[in-house]
């Protein structure tokens, strides 16, 4: 008897084990502060507002970007932050707001993708940006970008690379919202193709970042389209 109440408390152990380690696989990583994001942050929170600027707002592939030369003779403010997340946007969107921006546009969401958090909670949080601007910025003109595609003949980022599939759900569920909503909608991804639907190598050297045709393509994308 001893030893059958002692197999049957082995077994309800390793399945509460069990139990705890799969309550802790399903758990999402929503964080977003480090060492940049913060040192980032606090230099925009310690600058002087710039109102009616043009706000880029996003993660590495805005922040990679000199806008002010690309737009030189346009206001333009900075808010990149590299490995930023939709929850970071989210938490800084206050700085934002300071700015008094005559218009926003938006890029984040690839490093969601890439720390694999659910798609709904991706979609979720651009609805909670978007309706923020809304709510609280009503004179701001808001731009959502699409996701870019990535390039999987490249080794960088392995993480980043062949979800497709999910990116283009994004993209797509993300125009309904835009159009829902009244908000520009901005598809970069289609114009950043090559022949085998991958992001053409001309305009990156990493597989997911930007080099200057990238920036320069982005640029003119958005002026052939009026947007600036």
């Amino acid at each position: 008897m001893k030893y059958l109440i002692k197999s049957i408390a082995s077994v309800f152990c390793f399945f509460c084990f069990a139990g705890n380690r799969i309550n802790a696989q399903q758990q999402i990583d929503s964080s977003f502060h480090f060492y940049y994001y913060d040192q980032k942050l606090s230099m925009f929170d310690a600058m002087d507002a710039e109102n009616n600027c043009i706000v880029w707002l996003g993660d590495s592939i805005t922040d990679g970007g000199e806008w002010s030369e690309l737009f030189k003779k346009k206001k333009t403010a900075n808010r990149g932050i590299s490995s930023d997340v939709t929850y970071g946007v989210l938490n800084r969107l206050y700085n934002i707001k300071k700015l008094k921006p005559s218009k926003v546009f938006v890029l984040i969401g690839i490093n969601d993708v890439a720390r694999n958090i659910p798609d709904s909670l991706i979609i979720k949080n651009y609805s909670r940006i978007i309706d923020t601007f809304l709510l609280q910025m009503p004179n701001t003109t808001l731009y959502m970008q699409s996701l870019l595609p990535t390039n999987n003949s490249f080794t960088n980022f392995k993480n980043h690379q062949n979800k497709t599939d999910r990116i283009l759900f994004i993209n797509n569920t993300l125009k309904s919202i835009c159009h829902d909503k009244n908000v520009t909608f901005v598809n970069l991804y289609d114009e950043f193709l090559d022949k085998e639907g991958k992001l053409d190598a001309k305009y990156t050297n990493d597989g997911l970042h930007l080099i200057g045709a990238g920036y320069i393509h982005w640029k003119n994308i958005l002026l052939k389209n009026k947007y600036l």
